[in-house]
């Protein structure tokens, strides 16, 4: 049933928007790309994916959320030198 469905349907439509040949699984690795270089995080990613789970999710996109971490790590430093200034303000 799923390669009729490509073959009368999805195959089709890829060549009227001019986009050669591309299977489903290329457009979600498509989809999911920029919607992580826009800031998406996993749980969004997981539910756009229907994935199963976050962690179904990283274990096949991990490389596209590094950028998260170089993130989180300068939210945490911003933090830790607004409390060490907080603190030098109380004293």
């Amino acid at each position: 049933m799923l390669r009729n469905w490509r073959r009368r349907v999805f195959d089709p439509a890829l060549a009227a928007a001019g986009l050669g040949e591309l299977t489903p699984h290329e457009l979600r690795h498509t989809a999911t790309s920029p919607a992580a270089a826009a800031g998406a995080n996993v749980k969004a990613v997981h539910r756009m994916l229907g994935h199963a789970s976050g962690a179904m999710t990283l274990d096949v996109y991990s490389d596209l959320f590094d950028d998260d971490l170089d993130a989180v790590a300068d939210r945490l430093d911003a933090a830790a030198q607004t409390a060490r200034q907080d603190h030098a303000d109380y004293l």
